[in-house]
C-alpha cells in the first residue's frame, strides 16, 4: 500500500491505483486519476462526523477557496479559518456548511454555494439602518 501524504492528510492509504516509476531522484509514484481520487477523499471526509484542521484545509483547497473566501462564506474572519486549520477545532455550524457546500459542488448542484454567495452579498448590503413606518394595515418597511 502507498501512504498518500501528498494530499496533506496523514490518514490516506492507497491499495491500488498507483505505480512506482523511476525518476532522476530515485523511485517515484504515479497515481492514476488524481482528480477522481481527490473527489473521493473529499466525499469521504464530508460524510464523517467532524472535520480535523487538515481535512478542512483539504476541502477548502478542493473547493478552490482561499482562507478569506471561506471565512466570508461562513461568516467569520480569515484568522479564525487559519486557527481552525492549525488547531483542528471549529464551530459545528461552520463544519456542516463546509461539508454541505463540498458535497453540493462535487455533485454538480451548486445551489447551496450560490445561496451562500447571495447571503454573503446581502450581509454586506444590509449593513445600513432599517426604517419602519406604521400605516393603517400595521407596520412595514419604509420605502
Amino acid at each position: 500500500m502507498y501512504h498518500y501524504t501528498e494530499s496533506g492528510l496523514q490518514n490516506v492509504w492507497l491499495r491500488n491505483g498507483y505505480r512506482k516509476v523511476p525518476s532522476p531522484y530515485g523511485e517515484g509514484v504515479a497515481i492514476h486519476d488524481v482528480a477522481g481520487l481527490h473527489r473521493m477523499i473529499g466525499r469521504t471526509l464530508a460524510r464523517r462526523a467532524r472535520l480535523t484542521g487538515a481535512e478542512l484545509r483539504f476541502l477548502r483547497k478542493e473547493l478552490g477557496l482561499s482562507q478569506k473566501a471561506l471565512a466570508q462564506m461562513v461568516g467569520t474572519t480569515e484568522q479564525n479559518v487559519s486557527l481552525w486549520e492549525r488547531r483542528g477545532r471549529m464551530p459545528v455550524s461552520a463544519d456542516r456548511i463546509v461539508r454541505l457546500v463540498y458535497i453540493e459542488t462535487i455533485d454538480g448542484n451548486v445551489q447551496v454555494r450560490t445561496m451562500m454567495d447571495q447571503l454573503q452579498a446581502l450581509d454586506a448590503a444590509n449593513a445600513e439602518r432599517i426604517e419602519m413606518t406604521e400605516g393603517r394595515n400595521g407596520w412595514r418597511e419604509a420605502a
